[in-house]
């Protein structure tokens, strides 16, 4: 908005041609959403206390997180706020990747919204059943391929980290593949979000780092240079991240340990979901398996235990599932678990930026 408000005026007044920058805007857009975060944050943590929104706890968790019970929770919605309205502001809304962006982050985050409001309601860590969430889910992702594959740059080819000539064409399995992608990814940060700041941590080096991506493929000199695929209008989609970026950091001034606020699945089913779509618009999927590791590892480790419980009558793998509760069983303690998880977030970050030179 502000970028057809006033770069314009550049004419008038040369200062206003930083609002043609991308990382003018990128950056901007994080200070915005961040700022939005700070100031708004201890109003709606009141809020949902008076509303007794508060965290439902799964019964068969780790017992010490029992006292958590209570806490408030939904703190997606001012996530999800903070971002849509920094990204609207900064961004060029003429780009359709923008509102695409958008369209997941928005229609995932209501997704998990009725799930927390039904957990609320019954008392009960079970809330929306999986099927439905996954049909919904699926629903939105197909609507947004189908806008792409109409008004956008459809490119059913697959660029892999670190080989720069190979990019197998899978065709019409594409689709399966994207849907795949973004589920996958809201579901794995859900999963991961079952300590304080665990799941927004690695979520904002994730988005930094895609930050980055973005504007090199948007960039068509510095994708040819770089040996990545270029996209063109996948530039505005670094605001997009920027914007993640800022409210997840002024998310975790709120949700670091021990937690005020927790996130909710309207917050890490929208912003998983936002993740995958960046990575799917930005031709950068399987990179998504690097820099989001630690969304990968705690999935596998759900599917992992589930499996080997049925295959063996009762037998685990892990003495609980996700992973992060294996560890606390271990006698880590919140903090180390969570801070340890930050730490391989960052090194894998720094791996997956690393193969922009490796090709």
């Amino acid at each position: 908005m502000l970028f057809h408000l006033l770069y314009p005026l550049h004419k008038i007044w040369p200062g206003f041609n930083v609002f043609r920058y991308i990382t003018f805007r990128t950056i901007y857009s994080a200070v915005t959403a961040l700022s939005m975060m700070l100031v708004l944050g201890p109003s709606f943590v009141r809020y949902m206390n008076r509303m007794q929104m508060g965290q439902v706890i799964r019964k068969d968790g780790p017992a010490r997180h029992m006292a958590k019970a209570g806490t408030p929770s939904m703190g997606g919605i001012l996530i999800i706020g903070s971002i849509v309205t920094a990204t609207i502001l900064w961004a060029d809304f003429m780009d359709l990747y923008v509102w695409i962006g958008l369209l997941i982050l928005v229609s995932y985050g209501a997704i998990g919204l009725v799930d927390d409001i039904l957990k609320i309601k019954k008392q009960d860590s079970m809330g929306l059943k999986g099927r439905w969430k996954l049909l919904w889910q699926g629903v939105s992702i197909l609507i947004a391929i189908w806008i792409i594959a109409m008004y956008g740059h459809w490119d059913t080819r697959l660029s892999i980290p670190f080989l720069k000539n190979f990019r197998p064409d899978i065709g019409m399995f594409y689709v399966v593949f994207a849907l795949i992608v973004v589920v996958g990814t809201s579901n794995a940060v859900n999963l991961t979000d079952g300590l304080d700041g665990l799941a927004i941590g690695p979520f904002v080096v994730a988005a930094a780092v895609y930050m980055l991506f973005t504007y090199l493929a948007g960039h068509s000199v510095l994708a040819h240079y770089l040996q990545i695929p270029s996209v063109p209008g996948a530039g505005e989609l670094a605001v997009f991240c920027g914007a993640m970026v800022g409210a997840g950091l002024g998310f975790l001034w709120y949700n670091t340990y021990p937690a005020e606020i927790f996130m909710g699945d309207v917050g890490s089913l929208g912003l998983g979901g936002a993740l995958g779509t960046v990575a799917v618009l930005s031709k950068q999927e399987i990179l998504l398996v690097i820099v989001g590791g630690v969304f990968v590892v705690e999935a596998l480790s759900v599917i992992l235990q589930v499996g080997y419980f049925k295959a063996t009558g009762g037998r685990r793998i892990f003495r609980m599932a996700p992973i992060h509760h294996h560890f606390e069983l271990l006698g880590w303690k919140e903090p180390k678990v969570i801070v340890r998880f930050w730490i391989i977030s960052v090194l894998l970050g720094m791996v997956a930026i690393s193969t922009l030179k490796l090709r």
